[in-house]
Formats: C-alpha cells, structure tokens, sequence
C-alpha cells in the first residue's frame, strides 16, 4: 500500500477526479489548502487591498495498493498539468 498525495490547482480538480475515476480509483480525499507563494501583489477590490501571496489549492489524498500507483500517478500528472509556474 502507498500513499498518494498531490497539491493541485482548484481550477484541475474536476479533470483530476475525472481522470482517477477512470483509472479505476474510485475513493479518495480532498482538502482545501493554503500556501504562501512567492510573488506578492496588492490588489484592490471595492477599496480594500488585497494581499494575493496566500495561494488556494487541493491536497488529493489517495491510498492505493502497489499495482495501481504507476496508473494514478500518471492520470493526476496528466490531468492536473496547465504548463505555467505552479504546477
């Protein structure tokens, strides 16, 4: 048995859960979860400044017997990838 955890952005989760879903993971966890990234910028909104370095993702708990790590890994490599920084 392994645990799988990935970090993804919120705007994959729906690809990432399709994408588990048919490879055969049907049963995993989901968090909301906050980071601090490295670049900062004040947005304002309405008069009120923002501070956008807290950065919003999904930790995906998973746990998968041995033969079935290679399939997950690879479906939430695939499907949570945009190409930008962050990834």
């Amino acid at each position: 048995m392994k645990k799988i955890e990935a970090i993804i952005r919120r705007t994959k989760f729906d690809d990432v859960k399709d994408a588990l879903l048919e490879a055969d993971i049907e049963w995993f966890s989901y968090y909301d979860v906050r980071g601090v990234g490295k670049s900062r910028q004040g947005r304002i909104y309405r008069g009120v400044v923002y501070d956008t370095s807290c950065i919003e993702r999904i930790l995906i708990s998973i746990i998968v017997r041995d033969k079935n790590v290679e399939k997950t890994v690879s479906a939430i490599l695939k499907a949570a990838k945009t190409g930008e920084i962050g990834d």
